[in-house]
């Protein structure tokens, strides 16, 4: 083994399990990235807000309707954070993604409106989930490529995607919300249907969030990404292509980008072109706050669903003890900067330790 691979080796290790007196590892490193010590106090934080809202509310929150509620919500978002959460850890950004959102759910809409509309089988349903996820993932990957090829700060070009995406699903629609986007089938199934009393579209949320997690932290994908994030020099010199890992990492965010824009049609029926503006903010405070480093390098995707239910807590516990609707973004606001100096505080301490 070259010096090289054991520095990328070192590098995608998020830290070293502890071992027992033997010399014995007592924890799989899977494990310890899955469920990093750190995201105790983001956890905390959610408890914190739940008991609030408890006591400012009694008997109006906490309840199994608000519960299901929250989860519902939640489920769109902790997919495109579980995206969110790749991006980030390899010290890039992604501002497009509600942009991409609705410009996947325009072209699965119009071709669902030109195949019969709501009243559309479940053919046309099928053709529709594909151009919506093939939509987001070609966007995620081209915008991933100019990242890799052309040396442009993420920040950038995906700022430049959040206008260039959602101009096109605007000239496809003249800006108003097409008619007839959605399938009754997939709403009736995907949108309100349950399986053993939880909603289908948490049940996907969750199974994607399984999914991704052991791909970040028990696969050389996500070991990949890690160490891109950490060092990506050490990655380039063991001869890996820094390049086509980040392509496929902003192809992942968009795929899910495109698979929240089916879940969106599934629950809404609707494209909502012009309510995914805060998108962006919302994940990546989510993201954050589940103790994923905007340096790079370090996060899990249980950190991001702890980090996603801290917006949706605040969300709807603020409607329920009526506050306007417009502080809330403030609320999320105000949270994101909190959780960016709370990660640079981490980030000094842990550099001088």
């Amino acid at each position: 083994m070259t010096a090289d691979s054991k520095e990328v080796q070192q590098t995608a290790r998020v830290a070293d399990p502890p071992r027992s007196a033997g010399g014995a590892i007592a924890v799989p490193a899977w494990l310890r990235r899955a469920a990093d010590v750190s995201e105790l106090w983001t956890f905390v934080i959610l408890v914190a807000l739940v008991a609030f809202f408890t006591i400012a509310a009694p008997g109006k929150f906490f309840t199994t309707y608000d519960l299901t509620q929250i989860a519902v919500n939640a489920a769109i978002y902790l997919v495109l954070g579980v995206g969110m959460t790749y991006v980030i850890i390899t010290a890039g950004i992604d501002l497009s993604i509600g942009s991409v959102l609705v410009l996947a759910a325009v072209a699965a809409g119009k071709y669902n409106i030109s195949h019969g509309g709501a009243a559309s089988g479940w053919g046309t349903v099928a053709v529709c989930v594909v151009i919506a996820l093939a939509v987001g993932a070609a966007w995620g990957a081209l915008q991933g490529a100019v990242v890799a090829t052309g040396k442009v700060p993420p920040l950038i070009v995906t700022l430049g995607g959040l206008g260039a995406a959602l101009g096109l699903a605007e000239l496809a629609t003249g800006g108003q919300d097409p008619a007839g986007a959605a399938s009754n089938h997939l709403q009736n199934s995907l949108g309100f249907g349950k399986v053993l009393g939880i909603p289908w579209l948490v049940v996907l949320a969750a199974v994607v969030t399984a999914v991704f997690g052991a791909v970040l932290g028990g696969t050389r994908f996500g070991s990949h990404t890690l160490a891109i994030g950490s060092n990506p020099t050490a990655v380039r010199r063991a001869g890996i292509s820094v390049g086509r890992h980040l392509i496929k990492v902003y192809g992942l965010m968009g795929l899910l980008a495109g698979l929240g824009a089916v879940m969106w049609l599934a629950s809404y029926g609707t494209t909502s072109i012009a309510g995914h503006s805060t998108d962006n903010l919302k994940v990546i405070t989510a993201v954050v706050l589940g103790g994923t480093s905007l340096f790079g390098g370090r996060g899990s995707v249980l950190g991001t669903v702890i980090g996603v239910f801290i917006p949706a807590v605040l969300t709807t516990g603020l409607i329920v003890i009526g506050v306007q609707q417009y502080w809330q973004d403030v609320a999320v606001g105000v949270v994101l900067v909190a959780a960016v100096y709370i990660d640079q505080m981490r980030r000094k301490s842990r550099e001088r330790s």
